[in-house]
């Protein structure tokens, strides 16, 4: 079993390195590289190759989620969000309300079977705002310990896949089934879905020396900033602050023209939570995971499911054509570049930019939500 601190290090590096390199073939581009991070972690950590803690993963924790967060908000431009059409803005808000309201409600199913439940809550309503980034930034901002980390990282796992494969297959499904057009009849045309181009994901991107360390230099001193301010808040909040200082200092320096012009935010920031992803995977001990994790993938399926049956219902209702409805959901449970790659896979043209866009939305959005829907459920269940 791996000890050394310098190997860690080089072995987490090593994965998410070839996590990055196989997005260049389509079956893997399908996955993600976060989900691979996490599937190697799991494995390694599971056949006695690296140790489920380790000093290293501490740190990990500590850095890399307030890191990435601060340059994940830096990229978002509410003057591009303003530019979006109605009915894309209204498919992700649906999409947040259904989770947001099913999240709630199956909270006071639970919470004398889960301890801590809130945490949970909080970490699930992120996650399926705003992508696995805002399951981290929730966490730690309601104290969770490293074993409910990975314990909801498990949970999303089990209970997402299914569900991101069924939106991944929808497009198809709708083209076969003369039943499936019957009940999401609203499309936008061949000419609407090809009117634009965009670059490749994951792809070669021109960045500078520069681009990288202002990147650095300003998210540090965002995590800087925001402890101090954390430092004057109650005990019990001081992770909440910090959490919510990040993301909203964040996204009023990112509405500067300087700011906007620095380049590979969104990147970055991925390769950066990829550490923290890796790291997830090698607490999660299988063994104890079968005993523990059943009945929080019990809870996060009804969240899943309920939203999404919600979600379509609510689509049909206000007439959102399908191709928005299904970029915004995935762009919501997943992220922007997961969307985006159901667009590009089905040919969407017009829709690859649309789907990152909305999953930063989402993304800004979860980090509230979450943190605020788990106080409320905390203060109602008396902590969980």
């Amino acid at each position: 079993m791996v000890k050394s601190t310098e190997l860690v290090w080089a072995i987490i590096a090593i994965i998410i390195a070839i996590s990055f390199f196989l997005q260049r073939y389509k079956a893997f581009k399908v996955i993600g590289p976060s989900v691979l991070c996490v599937f190697t972690g799991i494995f390694l950590g599971n056949v006695g190759v690296m140790p489920h803690m380790h000093e290293v993963y501490g740190t990990i924790i500590t850095y890399a989620v307030p890191l990435s967060l601060a340059m994940f908000m830096l990229n978002i431009d509410l003057k591009e969000i303003t530019k979006l059409s109605k009915e894309p803005l209204t498919a992700i808000a649906l999409a947040v309300i259904s989770v947001c309201t099913v999240a709630f409600g199956a909270s006071f199913l639970f919470h004398k079977s889960i301890p801590n439940l809130y945490r949970y809550t909080g970490m699930f309503i992120g996650t399926y705002t705003g992508g696995s980034n805002n399951l981290s930034a929730v966490g730690i901002g309601l104290g969770a310990t490293p074993s409910e980390f990975a314990t909801a990282n498990a949970a999303d796992y089990i209970a997402g896949m299914p569900v991101l494969i069924f939106f991944f297959l929808l497009p198809s499904i709708i083209l076969k089934s003369k039943l499936a057009r019957k009940i999401l009849p609203y499309s936008l045309t061949e000419e609407e879905l090809h009117s634009e181009e965009s670059g490749e994901l994951f792809g070669d991107k021109n960045w500078s020396v520069t681009d990288l360390s202002m990147l650095f230099g300003i998210a540090l001193v965002l995590m800087s900033f925001s402890q101090y301010v954390a430092s004057f808040a109650p005990k019990d909040t001081e992770s909440i602050t910090k959490i919510l200082t990040i993301t909203t200092v964040s996204l009023l320096l990112g509405q500067f023209k300087n700011i906007q012009n620095i380049k590979g935010n969104t990147e970055v920031g991925i390769y950066i939570s990829s550490f923290f992803l890796v790291v997830i995977g090698f607490l999660v001990d299988i063994k104890q995971f079968l005993s523990s994790v059943p009945l929080i993938a019990v809870y996060c399926a009804i969240i899943l499911g309920g939203s999404t049956i919600i979600y379509v219902i609510l689509c049909r209702f206000f007439k959102i054509k399908r191709e928005y409805m299904i970029v915004a959901f995935v762009a919501a449970i997943t992220d922007g570049s997961t969307a985006a790659i159901i667009a590009a896979t089905n040919k969407w043209k017009s829709l690859i930019q649309l789907s990152i866009i909305l999953g930063t939305i989402g993304g800004l959005v979860g980090n509230y939500a979450g943190i605020a829907i788990a106080s409320v459920v905390k203060q109602l269940t008396i902590g969980g």
